[in-house]
C-alpha cells in the first residue's frame, strides 16, 4: 500500500470523487460571490470556497501520505473563524450605519 499513513485504512471513495465535489463546491462559492449583491452572502460565498480548498488540501494529503495537508488545513480553518468573527462585525457596523448590507447601496469609497 504506498502512499498511506500508516494505521490508516485505504479510501474506500475514489480520490477523483473528492475533486470532482471540492470544485463544484469552489465554482458554486465563486459565482455566488460574483453574482450577489448582498455582503453576507458575499462572505458566505468566500467561505464555501475556502472550504472547498480546504477539502482539495485534504485529498492531495490523503493521497501523497502526509500530515503537511492537514496542517495548512488547520490553519485555513483557523483564519477563517477569526475572519468570520471580524467580518460579522464589519457587517453589522455597516448595517447600523447604513440600514443596508447591499454592496450596491454602500458606498463608502465615494468622496
Amino acid at each position: 500500500m504506498t502512499g498511506a499513513l500508516p494505521g490508516v485504512a485505504p479510501m474506500a471513495v475514489p480520490p477523483g470523487a473528492f475533486l470532482v465535489v471540492a470544485t463544484l463546491l469552489f465554482a458554486i462559492g465563486l459565482a455566488g460571490a460574483l453574482l450577489k449583491r448582498n455582503a453576507l452572502s458575499i462572505f458566505l460565498s468566500i467561505e464555501l470556497m475556502l472550504n472547498a480548498v480546504n477539502l482539495l488540501f485534504l485529498t492531495y494529503a490523503r493521497m501523497r501520505g502526509d500530515l503537511a495537508g492537514q496542517m495548512i488545513v488547520f490553519f485555513v480553518i483557523a483564519v477563517a473563524a477569526a475572519e468570520a468573527a471580524v467580518g460579522l462585525a464589519i457587517f453589522v457596523a455597516l448595517f447600523r450605519t447604513h440600514r443596508t448590507v447591499d454592496v450596491d447601496k454602500i458606498a463608502l469609497l465615494k468622496w
